[in-house]
Order: C-alpha cells, then sequence, then structure tokens
C-alpha cells in the first residue's frame, strides 16, 4: 500500500495585483548589499532590486500559469530577499517503486494560479484564454502531495562562490551515520552536473540557474535559460490563447537581462547579521555542537577565489552544509533533480532563523516551533533529536536560547 504523503493544506490565496513594486516588510538588520560594497556596486544593487521586486504582467508573459508574479512577493520576510508565507505544491504518483511526476498532466510542480485569476483590464489581450483561475489542480492520480515553503536568499552569493570540492570534502568528512551527500544535478549553464546548493532538495547548482528556473515555472516567463513555456495541465492546447506575450520562434519573453538582474541582486545581498550570542545562548551553543547538531549544520564555511573580492576566501556563518540528508519521515516524498532522493532534504541553514516566523517551519510549515521542528527530525537526523530529548531541561533551554539567537 502506498501512503499519501500530504504535508498542509493547500494554500487557495489570490495573486498579488498591487502596483508596480512589491511592499515588503523590512528590517534595518537584511536586505544590505555584502559589506564593503563601493557606491557604484551599492547603486547597481538597488537597480537589481527594483527589478526583483517589480510585478510583471500578462503584457510582460505572466503565466499561463504561476505562483506570484514578482521575486519580490515571494522573498520579502524580513527584507527584500528573505523567506515567504508561500508554499508551491508538487505531486505525483509513487507505487511503491517508481515515482511518476505526471509530467502530462503539468507536474511535478502545480502552480496555484492561472492568468484569468486577474484583473480584467490585464486580460484584454487573451479573451480566449479558458483556465480555470486556480491554476493546476493536482490530478486525482498523485498520491504523493507536498508543499514548500519560499527560502530566504540572504549570504546565498557566497554559497555561489564556494567551490563544489569544498561540499563534496564536507559529505567525505561527516561520520558515516549523518554522513550526506553533495547533490549532483544537471548545470544548464556547462551541459553537464555540479553540485546542488540551492532549494529544498538542492536541486539547483547556481543563482543564475535559481533565476531562470524561477522565472519560468513561479512566474510563466521565458528566458534564455528555459525558454519553452510550462504546459497547463499537460495541454498545449492551452499555451497561445492564454500567452500575452507571444515570441517569434527561438525568442524568449525575457531576453535574459531580468536573469542577469536577480541574480546580481541575489549574489550580492548580504548574509543576516551575526546573532549576539551572549550568557544563555553561549553556553547554548555548546549543547548545540555536543548533541550532534553542528554536524549537518555547519556554522562556517569559506568561499572561494573570486574575481570580486567581496566573495573572495570569505568565511561565513550559514549552520549549514547544503548536502542532502536521507531525512525519513522528514522528507518530502518528492524526488530532486539529479540523485536526490524521495526522503532526501538539504541541510536547512540556520542563520537568520529568528526573522522567520516560528509557527511555521520546515519546508512545509508542518513545525509550529522551533522545538517542534526538532522533534520531527527523523532519519538521520534522529540522533541529533534524541539527544535533545535526553537533555536535562536547563541544557535544553539553553540551546533553545542559542537558537533564538541566530
Amino acid at each position: 500500500m502506498v501512503a499519501m504523503v500530504v504535508a498542509a493544506t493547500i494554500p487557495t490565496c489570490a495573486p498579488s495585483t498591487n502596483g508596480d513594486v512589491v511592499a515588503m516588510r523590512s528590517s534595518a538588520l537584511l536586505g544590505n548589499p555584502l559589506p564593503g560594497s563601493s557606491p557604484a556596486q551599492i547603486a547597481a544593487f538597488n537597480a537589481n532590486a527594483d527589478t526583483f521586486a517589480e510585478v510583471e504582467d500578462v503584457a510582460d508573459g505572466v503565466g499561463p500559469v504561476f505562483n506570484e508574479r514578482a521575486c519580490g512577493n515571494c522573498h520579502d520576510v524580513g527584507a527584500l530577499g528573505g523567506s515567504g508565507v508561500q508554499f508551491e505544491v508538487r505531486a505525483g504518483h509513487f507505487d511503491g517503486v517508481t515515482f511518476n511526476s505526471l509530467e502530462s498532466e503539468g507536474g511535478q510542480l502545480f502552480d496555484l494560479f492561472s492568468v484569468t485569476s486577474l484583473p480584467a483590464s490585464e486580460r484584454a489581450s487573451i479573451p480566449n484564454c479558458s483556465l480555470p483561475p486556480n491554476g493546476e489542480p493536482v490530478p486525482a492520480d498523485a498520491n504523493v502531495v507536498a508543499l514548500r515553503r519560499t527560502t530566504a536568499l540572504f549570504g546565498l552569493g557566497l554559497v555561489d562562490a564556494t567551490p563544489d570540492a569544498t561540499f563534496i570534502a564536507l559529505a567525505a568528512a561527516q561520520p558515516i551515520g549523518i554522513r550526506g551527500h553533495a547533490a549532483h544535478v544537471p548545470n544548464l549553464q556547462t551541459n553537464g552536473t555540479s553540485v546542488g546548493k540551492f532549494g529544498w532538495k538542492a536541486q539547483v547548482p547556481t543563482l543564475f540557474q535559481f533565476s531562470g528556473d524561477a522565472y519560468l515555472n513561479e512566474m510563466g516567463i521565458t528566458n534564455p535559460m528555459f525558454p519553452n513555456e510550462q504546459v497547463p495541465q499537460g495541454n498545449p492546447a492551452f499555451i497561445l490563447p492564454c500567452d500575452g506575450k507571444p515570441v517569434e520562434p527561438g525568442s524568449t519573453e525575457d531576453n535574459g537581462g531580468d536573469v542577469q538582474a536577480f541574480t546580481d541582486f541575489m549574489t550580492f545581498l548580504a548574509p543576516p547579521p551575526p546573532p549576539n550570542i551572549t550568557g544563555q545562548a553561549h553556553s547554548g551553543q555548546t549543547v548545540f555542537s555536543d548533541i550532534g547538531c553542528a554536524g549537518c549544520h555547519v556554522p562556517d564555511l569559506t568561499s572561494g577565489q573570486n574575481a570580486n573580492s567581496l566573495l573572495s576566501n570569505q568565511t561565513y556563518h550559514p549552520y549549514s552544509d547544503f548536502l542532502v540528508h536521507d531525512m525519513g519521515s522528514l522528507g518530502d516524498g518528492i524526488p530532486g533533480n539529479g540523485d536526490v532522493g524521495r526522503t532526501e532534504m538539504r541541510t536547512a541553514p540556520l542563520w537568520g532563523l529568528h526573522f522567520v516566523a516560528p509557527t511555521n517551519l520546515l519546508h512545509d510549515g508542518r513545525a509550529t516551533s522551533v522545538q517542534d521542528a526538532i522533534q520531527r527530525h527523523d532519519g538521520q537526523g534522529a540522533a541529533a533529536r534524541d539527544a535533545f530529548n535526553a537533555l536535562p531541561p536547563g541544557h535544553k533551554n539553553n540551546l533553545l536560547a542559542f537558537l533564538a539567537a541566530l
């Protein structure tokens, strides 16, 4: 018997329709360019931030199906580039041996909205589009459904600038019981494979590919790296009447300029500020290491040689190894890109944790507190969970104080 994996209720919210630039919930501590940026670099960063926050419409090529209309509509918690409260829907059919992504029915990503959900003034150019406004319903034959929350982007330029060899060496050095592996995924820039670093399944190897992928799959805008429209519900007949920006064969809705702007914004987005580790939190930091949390949530990494000094040989503090680990019941049941299995998940970076809503944690929001998130660790995370449960109350409180400071 195949178990149904349903992470949470599928959201039924409406897409954003506000203005040209999304309004962000901001924090003065987040959303800044990398320390040491020159005036010219800051100006470029701000221009790219505007592009990242711009709300696209049908005339720009949004759709036919999409999850949001601006990068900043999803990435806005704390500041532009933060995590979000949106959940994308992934689904497929698992027969106990083989996972079917149901591509002929629109999968494995099922977008939440279609262009018919937008105001009538925007739909004037697509009067014959007959898609339902609620996007792509999950097919009846899907027996695995999972949600994935928007991840924060702070500091990821430093991760992008870290050599693949660093992550491969990290995996080799981990004890066998918690040893993860560096996901090997297709790199569309090299036509080869590289170590995946981004996304809940480490399914994307570079920020450039991350940008192009999201522009198509989250917003429905084609670009040179992802030139083909999504096929709503697997039916190509929906594309032409629902496409507000048809282009000539060989062309795309974005010529690559926006994808590069998104990439540059993320590349130079500063990491969260260093936490204030004193008193009880300092004691908790020791507990964090002693019970094995730091084995996967690695505190310190160092980027490689880079043409830009802001990214070159910089030590940063993500509290992640960016490897995928078998997390047992905490896995989402959906295989990733490349060689990532159904129960494997990338170690979530903990930097900036206190900027995330504490009642909406883990990839699918199933945890309602940090302590609940710990209790839901399974598979290779079970040993650290059990060690936490064996702690005396004072040590538990110290550890939670440390995590609250991150």
